[in-house]
């Protein structure tokens, strides 16, 4: 198992962030563009327990698998949204989203990303693997966030 943890402090209210974690799919995608589809297969009244069909596409490919919310606080200065999915039945990935409120226009947001090897060739795999993915979207979700707030 490997797990990368990055933050960054974004010039941007903790709500504005939070909606593009927690909001409708339109949102999401301007910082997971390949999410294609999220449908709600089950939610229940503490979101916890909730399960979405997500489809994700990488270049031709398509691939279909279920979300389930592990964890979920939403606060006015603390949120956090945690959720697992099983991926090309090689992964068992858990991605945590923590914010804090830093002030009104400054949130600290840290993410959490967790990949569980399911077999040989996944393990092999998760050997080369590095935080640059992680990286990556940890810098998305700030310039989408900072460059879409009070615009």
């Amino acid at each position: 198992m490997k797990s990368w943890t990055e933050e960054v402090q974004i010039n941007a209210s903790i709500e504005h962030v939070f909606s593009y974690l927690d909001g409708p799919l339109e949102q999401m995608q301007k910082i997971m563009p390949q999410v294609i589809e999220n449908t709600p297969v089950k939610e229940t009244a503490a979101v916890v327990g909730n399960v979405y069909l997500q489809k994700y596409k990488e270049g031709e490919e398509i691939q279909e698998y279920e979300v389930e919310t592990l964890e979920y606080v939403n606060t006015s200065t603390h949120k956090t949204l945690k959720v697992e999915f099983v991926l090309a039945n090689m992964f068992n990935i858990t991605a945590t989203y923590e914010l804090e409120k830093i002030d009104e226009d400054h949130t600290l947001f840290r993410y959490i990303a967790t990949n569980q090897a399911l077999n040989e060739n996944a393990e092999r795999f998760l050997q080369f693997a590095t935080n640059e993915v992680v990286v990556s979207f940890v810098n998305r979700v700030k310039s989408v966030a900072e460059s879409e707030y009070n615009s």
